[in-house]
Parts: C-alpha cells; sequence; structure tokens
C-alpha cells in the first residue's frame, strides 16, 4: 500500500489487489447483504432504516457535510458557506415535514422538548465539547466510520456519557422548566411552516452579513448535501414515525453494555420508563435510532474507502490534547442527554418540525462553540500536536 498527501492534508491511499470485501463493490454488496439480513429476520422497515442510515453516511462524509465544523468556521473565518447549507437543508426538512406531522398527528411525532435551565446549560456545554471533540453527534460517528482513531476514542467515550446523563435527567429536569412549546401548537400547521422559514431566512440574512464577501453561499456539493439530508430526514420521520436521532441510540449502547455487566437499571427513572424498558430489553436491531447510527458508521466507511481517502491521524499526539478530547466526549455525551439532543436530534431536527427548543439550543450551543473553539486553540499548542488532525464535521 502507498500513500499520497494532498494539499487539503488527506491522505490518499492507493491498494493493491484489496479483499474482495474492501472493495468499492465489496462494500456495497456487504451493505446490501447486511439490509437483506435484517429484512429476512428483523423486518423490512428496519431494513430500510439501516440503509436510511448509509445514505446519511454516505452524504456526510462523501460531501463533506458537517455540523461543527461550518461552526467554528464562521467564527474563525468568517465563512458561512456551511451554516447556510445547514439552514437550507433544514429549510428544506421543515417544508414537508411539519405538513406530514399535522396530516398524521397520531402517526408521526416530531422531535419537541421542553425549554428549561438545564437544556440551554446542556447545549452550551455540547456546543463547546463538540468543538473540542472536532464533531458534533453525527460527526463524532462520521469519524469513527471514516477510520480516524480520535474519533473512535471520542465515540466511546460519548456513549458513556450519553448513558450516565440518562442516569441522571430526572434530576436535572426538575429544575426549572418551561412546557413543551411547538410553533404548531401556537400558530397552527401553515403558520408553524411560514415562521420556520422566516426564521431560518432570518439567521441566513445574519449569517450573510457576518461572512465575508465570497464566503456566503454554499458550494454546489453543498446545495446537492443540504437536498439529499432533506430527503433522508423526510424519509426518516416516515418510516420511523420519528424524526433523525441521534442521541438516544448511544445511550441505549451505554445502557445495554451497562446491563450486561450486572448494573440493575430498573430503579432508574429514564430506564423504569415503559418505552425505555422495552428497548433496553430488546435488540438493537429493532431501535431505530440505532440502526440509523449503525447505518451511518457504515456509510461514512464506505464513502472513505471509496475515495480511498483516511483522515490524517498523528502517530503520537499531544496527551493534552488526548486528554482534552477524552474529556471533552464525555462531557458532550451527558449534555446532550440534558439538551434533548445533539445537532441533529435538537438543533435539525428539532426546528424542522417546529419545536421552540431547537431554537434555544441553536442559540446556546452556538455560543458554547465559541468558547470551544478557543479551547482547542489552546490545546493544540502542546509542542507535540499538529496544527490540524482532521476535518471537524
Amino acid at each position: 500500500m502507498t500513500a499520497r498527501r494532498s494539499p487539503a492534508g488527506r491522505t490518499h491511499l492507493k491498494h493493491k489487489d484489496p479483499p474482495m470485501l474492501l472493495t468499492r463493490t465489496g462494500l456495497v454488496l456487504l451493505a446490501l447483504v447486511v439490509a437483506a439480513f435484517l429484512a429476512l429476520f428483523v423486518g423490512l422497515r428496519f431494513a430500510f432504516l439501516f440503509l436510511i442510515g448509509v445514505g446519511f453516511g454516505l452524504t456526510l462524509e462523501g460531501l463533506r457535510f458537517g455540523f461543527a465544523g461550518p461552526w467554528k468556521a464562521l467564527v474563525l473565518r468568517r465563512d458561512g458557506r456551511g451554516v447556510m447549507a445547514q439552514l437550507l437543508a433544514i429549510g428544506l426538512t421543515a417544508a414537508v415535514a411539519l405538513p406530514l406531522l399535522a396530516a398524521a398527528p397520531g402517526e408521526l411525532m416530531g422531535a419537541h422538548a421542553p425549554v428549561g435551565a438545564a437544556m440551554i446549560a446542556g447545549a452550551f456545554v455540547f456546543g463547546a465539547c463538540m468543538q473540542i471533540v472536532m464533531g458534533c453527534g453525527s460527526g463524532t460517528l462520521v469519524n469513527a466510520g471514516s477510520g480516524n482513531a480520535l474519533g473512535l476514542l471520542a465515540l466511546v467515550f460519548f456513549v458513556v456519557g450519553s448513558f450516565l446523563g440518562t442516569l441522571h435527567l430526572a434530576w436535572w429536569t426538575d429544575l426549572a422548566s418551561l412546557p413543551v412549546l411547538t410553533l404548531s401548537g401556537l400558530l397552527g400547521a401553515e403558520g408553524a411552516l411560514a415562521a420556520t422559514l422566516a426564521a431560518l431566512a432570518a439567521v441566513a440574512v445574519i449569517v450573510a452579513f457576518r461572512a465575508e464577501k465570497g464566503a456566503r453561499l454554499p458550494q454546489g456539493r453543498l446545495f446537492l448535501a443540504a437536498g439529499l439530508l432533506a430527503g433522508l430526514a423526510v424519509l426518516n420521520l416516515v418510516v420511523a414515525g420519528q424524526p433523525w436521532g441521534i442521541v438516544y441510540g448511544l445511550g441505549l449502547w451505554g445502557a445495554k453494555v451497562a446491563s450486561a455487566a450486572g448494573a440493575d437499571l430498573s430503579q432508574t427513572a429514564f430506564w423504569a420508563a415503559p418505552g425505555n424498558a422495552e428497548r433496553l430489553a430488546s435488540s438493537l436491531l429493532t431501535d431505530v435510532t440505532s440502526l440509523t447510527n449503525l447505518g451511518l458508521v457504515a456509510g461514512a466507511f464506505i464513502a472513505a474507502r471509496w475515495r480511498r481517502v483516511m483522515d490524517p491521524a498523528p502517530a503520537r499526539p499531544a496527551a493534552r490534547l488526548v486528554g482534552g478530547i477524552v474529556v471533552a466526549a464525555l462531557l458532550m455525551g451527558y449534555a446532550s442527554r440534558l439538551a434533548f439532543g445533539c445537532n441533529v436530534g435538537a438543533f435539525f431536527s428539532g426546528i424542522a418540525t417546529g419545536s421552540l427548543h431547537g431554537w434555544a439550543w441553536f442559540a446556546a450551543a452556538f455560543v458554547g462553540s465559541i468558547l470551544g473553539v478557543r479551547i482547542l486553540a489552546w490545546l493544540q499548542t502542546a509542542p507535540t500536536a499538529p496544527a490540524r488532525l482532521e476535518t471537524a464535521r
């Protein structure tokens, strides 16, 4: 195997006669085999959800669409193209999701949660930590799937933190909190859609004003990614009956491990709740969020191998940086549970389905992200740390 480094800092691999399962055709066939297995032994719906997750991973990694990185680019370089693409994707999703939710209130559910002190604090901490980890919830999965060792390390501690957050969630939610508020409940279905699109347009104007000229409108690949993500998000809503999410599945993975190790979770408020207890007792292959998460990792791996690109990873990263990533990933997982989601479940899906908590999450997380960018810069000043480890998602 030989390698060459591209100007962007990514390593392009040239393989000689790779094993069949690692070729482009082999990877696609393997994903289809997994989907066929799910269809036969679990159910067709779950096979579709896995493939939808694969689509998310292919889009995020293949078209280099992320959440944490564009926020950082806007803060540091006044480059608003990535954030504009995020707003476009949310708007396209909302244009379909809000009417669907109004038409099938008993069959489909939105990403709705209350705005409270713990939720806002959790979003702020998450925003800071995702910059240190260099990936949000979906970004951490993509980084792990694309072969980045630090991304895999971050994913492990994200899972631990998310599980720990479920153990204390009841205490945090007892703090000052408003009831669940949605634009549909306040303004009706048509008013909710109009208000959501108007608010997204207003944020886009602010971003354009902030961004440097020439770094305002998304690049072609980001336009394509926004459209694909919106389409996949709508499919996820229809097939799963709920919006695209990340955090619940990761917390469930941690709970499964803890339960297998002998922990009794039946006495905890979160896992004693009927729906959560049922998921804990059931196979991960029947949990919709876990399936899309697993598919996302698989899709990211396929996209990375398809381009034969591997994210650069230092042989011996600075201990200060590794320690910072571990702590930040743990806090990010914990905070995401308190905030009722990450950039996907709270920001993307929350806003797209008319939840006011999605807007509160966005504001708090962006402020936290500004702090996180500064902390990451300090961590990367360690003598043995490279200037850039990977592309932030």
